[in-house]
């Protein structure tokens, strides 16, 4: 317990940095002998095996990412974390260690540019999120050696409540030179597209991506002349898709050297199809919501007649 009361801010009373850090160092080696107990083996077992695939090999860097990740988000049945057990079971941590501990519970993945160095400290660009995290490691600053401005980090980073604005990583750390950036970009846009959750940690983004729907639904309504429509599925996708053509080349028309000499997708071929569920159906509703975005309803025409006769209802 030490680390956590020595060292104080000038004046403060407050742990300094310096002291958080080492600290956390004591607490993540507390909370994964924890998180590794034969308690939660039944949760983590199985989620290693299957990374491990058929062949049952899994690199020790993706094992730690797995561990990590069990112990600081995996929702136990009763709803709790590992993090959350731990706390519950240390009744002699302090308030300051239970803030870190519990700050943990809410970490930010993605794929970091360095920006800078600062002393035992890294300026990091999450280009997930577009934000920059100051960020240390709790084996000192020996753990970012070989890391250069420019360069990139595959990695997850949990704060330190006590001294806004720092981080620290956690969990594995891999890095990429700067010659990797293309395939980086497109890893970035791939984690974006498929977890949204970790763009919109950046209220900004949250702001932008309200603004684009708010945008294409106005250019939807424009285009079909209305955002509530009922037709059969063949003609709902029909629609779509001369709608989204429509979208593209009014974004190619408004930036045509940016256009100029790249691949585009074909103009002429399909970007949207129903799934099965829908396709099957007598007719489709189409709504494109204020706040619920494009949504696609099953015999939504069935729906909307019982609503305007309710002795259909008998039928």
């Amino acid at each position: 317990m030490a680390g956590a009361v020595q060292g104080t801010s000038q004046g403060t009373g407050e742990p300094s940095l310096t002291d958080l850090i080492e600290r956390s160092a004591e607490l993540k080696g507390q909370l994964v002998a924890f998180g590794q107990s034969a308690r939660f083996d039944r949760w983590l077992t199985p989620l290693l095996l299957e990374a491990a695939g058929p062949e049952r090999q899994l690199d020790e860097g993706e094992a730690i990412r797995i561990i990590d990740h069990f112990i600081l988000r995996h929702r136990l049945p009763d709803g709790s974390t590992v993090v959350d057990r731990f706390v519950a079971r240390r009744k002699h941590l302090t308030v300051v260690d239970r803030e870190m501990l519990l700050g943990w519970r809410d970490p930010v993945e993605g794929i970091f540019e360095v920006r800078r160095k600062e002393k035992d400290a890294v300026v990091l660009l999450n280009l997930v999120d577009d934000l920059e995290y100051r960020t240390y490691s709790n084996a000192g600053r020996a753990a970012f050696r070989g890391v250069s401005r420019g360069s990139f980090l595959l990695t997850c980073l949990v704060p330190v409540h006590s001294a806004g604005g720092a981080w620290l990583v956690s969990g594995a750390m891999s890095s990429y030179r700067r010659a990797s950036a293309t395939e980086i970009a497109q890893a970035a846009l791939h984690l974006a597209t498929t977890r949204p959750e970790l763009v919109f940690r950046n209220p900004v983004k949250i702001e932008q991506g309200w603004q684009q729907m708010r945008d294409d639904r106005a250019a939807f309504v424009e285009f079909c002349g209305s955002d509530e429509m009922v037709c059969p599925p063949a003609e709902a996708e029909d629609l779509l898709n001369a709608y989204y053509r429509h979208r593209q080349q009014a974004a190619v028309a408004r930036q045509p050297d940016r256009a100029r000499g790249r691949r585009l997708p074909g103009l002429d071929l399909p970007f949207f199809e129903l799934p099965g569920e829908l396709a099957d159906s007598e007719s489709i509703g189409v709504i494109y919501d204020e706040v619920d975005g494009l949504n696609f309803y099953a015999d939504y025409g069935m729906l909307r007649e019982l609503f305007a006769n309710p002795a259909l209802a008998g039928r």
